[in-house]
């Protein structure tokens, strides 16, 4: 392994974190139960976590700031010092935003985000004295502590990056689920009671089935948030709550009730033939169907293969 994995390794089995990392993380899971909270900070609504987006912002303000202190000149002074305050203004509801989904994080994953948001923090703490430091006219001194900030936001910015792009966290569980498109018997009938729910394969995908009445619903017993076991989660008011961090799917369009899941569960339509129950990925907008589940936000496109050169 080169430099940076070896250090990510060491930094992913540093035990010693979490004597930090634990209470923190219960303290923020108390802060974030509200279900406003967490749908507003996940990104419940939007389909996309609201983190990843959100850190742009600081990003590229302070980083403009550094170009705009190097290069600009007198007249670009009023304008670096703007963007210093505007990266200080989004960093909040940033740190919020990713204070959100660190929480649900565990092991090395939790240690990493430690790690990554001390480094933030750094950042914040830096561009803030940089900011008082240009207000009062000590503009050497606003710089350097710029540029200081910039460094630690810069190992933050890899940290966060190593989180999401190596190890995953917080992407669509489901994205490379292979859903069937044809008619796939998944159960016998009568193994699903009035008011029961029970998990089935469907050509390699786990199935979470649930019945009320003639109505069977049918979404993907994946979680789309960490992976979670549906199956294992409790049924309350049409909707299924994940066993793991307490995102909540409705059964009726696979929709999110509450968060931190930001991704609508896959959906199905099914269907009795035979005496078996069998279930489709939904054609694109087909409209629902009386004593059908409900449908499936469309077709997945599958994932291209590029051949090596």
């Amino acid at each position: 392994m080169n430099m940076p994995h070896r250090t990510m390794r060491r930094l992913e089995e540093a035990e010693a974190l979490d004597g930090i990392a634990k209470p923190l993380s219960k303290a923020a899971q108390g802060a974030v139960r509200p279900r406003i909270v967490r749908n507003l900070l996940s990104g419940a609504k939007t389909g996309h976590p609201l983190h990843p987006p959100l850190t742009d912002v600081p990003i590229g303000a302070w980083s403009m700031s550094a170009v705009l202190d190097v290069m600009g000149g007198p007249g670009a002074e009023p304008a670096a010092d703007m963007l210093v305050k505007v990266g200080l203004f989004t960093a909040v509801p940033t740190a919020l935003s990713g204070l959100n989904d660190w929480s649900d994080t565990i092991g090395a994953d939790r240690r990493v985000g430690l790690v990554h948001a001390a480094a933030n923090s750094a950042a914040l703490t830096l561009y803030a004295a940089s900011a008082v430091a240009r207000a009062r006219g000590k503009r050497g001194t606003g710089k350097a502590l710029g540029f200081a900030g910039l460094g630690m936001m810069a190992i933050g910015g890899y940290l966060g990056g190593h989180l999401s792009f190596a190890n995953g966290v917080n992407v669509n569980r489901t994205a490379w689920e292979q859903e069937p498109e044809e008619w796939t018997p998944v159960m016998v009938e009568t193994e699903l009671a009035d008011g029961q729910h029970r998990t089935a394969d469907a050509n390699g995908v786990e199935v979470l089935l649930y019945r009320k009445g003639a109505t069977i619903y049918a979404m993907s017993a994946t979680c789309s948030h960490m992976g979670g076991p549906l199956g294992e989660g409790t049924i309350e008011d049409d909707c299924v709550t994940c066993p793991w961090h307490g995102s909540t799917f409705r059964f009726a369009d696979g929709g999110i009730e509450r968060g931190p899941a930001s991704s609508p569960q896959p959906h199905f339509e099914t269907r009795i033939e035979a005496g078996r129950i069998e279930i489709r990925l939904a054609p694109p907008e087909a409209p629902a169907k009386e004593g059908e589940g409900g449908i499936h936000r469309g077709h997945r496109r599958p994932l291209a293969r590029t051949p090596a050169s």
